[in-house]
Formats: C-alpha cells, structure tokens, sequence
C-alpha cells in the first residue's frame, strides 16, 4: 500500500504521463484541499487511475467512532479509533470570527503525566503514525465541507507530547504545508510541548515560521515539577535558556499556557516570578481555566476575578496576555477526558494479551 501523502511514490507508481498526472492532482485537491471525500473525488479521475489508487491506498488510518457537538458554543469532538482498538480525539473549535481551528492529538496517552491532565493519567503513550496525524485534519475537512468551512489554522494541543514524537510530527508538517498536497501556511501550525529542550530547538532550526507554545504552567521550580513530573528533567533555567535560543521576535512570540490553580499557580508571588523568567523573552501568555479530571480531586480552578486580576498584572508587566475560557464544557472537550477509562481497559487488555502469546 501506499501512503497518500508520499508524491514521488504515486509519480513513480502512477506514471508521468500529462494525462495522469493531471487526473492525479485534480483528485488531491477536491479530495485534500476541498474536503470532498475520497469516493467523490475517485469520481472526478479516469476510470483506470481510480481502480489503481483504490488498490493502492488506504485513505483513512482511523476510525471516526463518534462525533460530539456541543450546544454552548462551536466545538465539536471527535473520537477516532485505532487499528489496535485504542482511541485519540480532536477538537473543532469555530470561532466567532468564522475561523475555524483543528486541535489535533499526536500519540495515544503521554509519557509526560502531567497531574493536571486526562491523557497522561492514562497509563500508556504511543505515538500515531504520520498517516493517522494527519488523518485527522484530512477527516475534519470533509465534515466541514458540510457547512461550507475548512480547518484554518491546525494546533497540536491535543493528546500525546509531539517532540515525543518528532519523526512523525516533522513529516506531517511537511506533508500540510505542501502546495501539492494540503497546502497550509507554516504560520498557521502551532506546536505545543511541555519542554523538551533538545526537539524544541530542532524543529525551530526545521520550521522556522512554525509557531510554539509552551506548556509552563508555573515559573516555581518545585511547583511546576509536582504538576508535570517530566519538568524534574528539565529545570526552569534550561527551559528559559531554550527560549532564549528560539528564533522568536514581535511577531512570532512564544505562546505560553499558564494552567490556573486556585492556591497554586495564581498567587501574587506566581506572577512574579511567570514576570522574571520570561524577562527578555518575546511571549503571549494564556491563561487557561482548569478542567477537572478523574484522580486529580486535590486540584481547583481558579475563579474568573482571580484570572483576570492575574491577567492585569502581568499585561501591566508589558505581556499579550489572553485569559481564556472553556470551549466545549458540555462535551468534555479537553482531550482525554471522554476516553481516559476505556484507552486505559483496552491498553490492559492488549498487554494481557501480548503476555500470553509470549
């Protein structure tokens, strides 16, 4: 089989012929740049090419298993399913400005734990391959050709540590910002990491115009390891030197999200210490509002009055500062939470039987 996104592949296997390679780009765009779905845009190519490229591809790596549409605002969740069973999710996110952004999950569970988060209590972390990264963006599109939209800007926010991943994650970057294939600008992909140094300052060295969040969360030393035990790693001062090594300037600030924790990360002394260790440091800061999840009852939101008195100092401070709020409350939208349980029953099963034909 081969993969769709490999062009020299399909030239080497389809010919080069005029005829052909015309049919050839004309299905990916309807297909990949319009959101038709894969048997409409077959429809469009010669009777001949469309047997080979059914023969020969397997358009979809994942399983859409169910689709979740909230009734507050415009989120929608999607939950895709593995080959091994094993479920990730994205999210939709229509913004009041008609723009529409794809928060997309790079592995199954996170070897990063954090507390805070539904994924990395999962217990498991594997990465998806290339094909099921953009799998993802590939099946978003033909659901939004329905109401006349497209993913605009994509965010790999969802589940999984994308530099866990970096192979894969490198080629789908490649593959969306491709003029013969998805064709996205790099200044509308953001990665997020929770800080791994290394992958951090290759990727910025690859894709340079790509922009990066940071998944911070608390500037204390001792506080951000307890939420994010990868960070006993990773100490706040190679964290800030990375930074400063990032080719980073007015317009391409490092996005740093800031988790709200009542009593833990939102106090006066939290702020300034957020304020000294980005000093020098072009960044946006978000402040994001706390889901709960299950095992982590010792955590709590901050309330709204607190976020934005947060807010005010480090604006006065001279940062962007964004405080955002839950999208999608009613559908669970913060990744992980709908599948936490069953990823985590069916990784055992797996396991169990991976033992057994030992």
């Amino acid at each position: 089989m081969l993969h769709w996104y490999d062009v020299n592949a399909w030239n080497a296997r389809f010919g080069n012929d005029s005829q052909t390679v015309h049919s050839l780009r004309k299905f990916r765009t309807r297909w990949l740049k319009q959101g038709w779905s894969f048997e409409e845009a077959l429809a469009e190519v010669s009777p001949d090419v469309a047997s080979t490229i059914k023969a020969e591809i397997k358009p979809h790596p994942l399983v859409l298993a169910e689709r979740h549409d909230s009734q507050l605002d415009g989120a929608s969740k999607l939950l895709f399913r593995t080959d091994e069973g094993l479920m990730i999710e994205s999210v939709i996110l229509r913004a009041g400005t008609g723009r529409t952004s794809l928060c997309i999950s790079s592995q199954v569970g996170c070897a990063a734990a954090c507390r805070f988060c539904a994924t990395g209590q999962m217990g498991i972390a594997r990465n998806l391959t290339t094909a099921q990264i953009l799998d993802q963006v590939v099946q978003a599109n033909e659901l939004l050709r329905k109401e006349d939209r497209r993913v605009r800007n994509i965010v790999f926010m969802g589940m999984g540590e994308p530099l866990h991943n970096p192979a894969n994650l490198n080629e789908a970057i490649a593959v969306l910002s491709s003029p013969l294939l998805l064709d996205y600008s790099l200044q509308r992909l953001l990665v997020s990491t929770v800080g791994i140094p290394d992958e951090m300052l290759r990727l910025d060295e690859q894709f340079p115009q790509v922009n990066l969040a940071l998944s911070l969360h608390s500037a204390d030393e001792s506080g951000r390891q307890e939420l994010i035990p990868l960070a006993k790693s990773v100490p706040l001062a190679r964290l800030r030197e990375t930074l400063l090594k990032l080719k980073l300037s007015e317009k391409r600030r490092i996005m740093i999200e800031y988790l709200m924790l009542d009593g833990r990360t939102d106090r006066d002394s939290d702020a300034e210490k957020l304020i000294a260790f980005l000093e020098n440091i072009p960044a946006h800061i978000n402040l994001i509002p706390y889901n709960s999840i299950d095992g982590a009852d010792h955590l709590t939101g901050s309330s709204q009055a607190t976020r934005e008195r947060f807010g005010n100092t480090l604006k006065a401070a001279g940062f962007p500062v964004t405080i955002r709020y839950s999208l999608g409350a009613d559908i669970a939208a913060a990744c992980g939470q709908l599948i936490q349980r069953e990823n985590r029953e069916i990784a055992k099963q797996l396991r169990a039987t991976q033992t057994a034909t030992k």
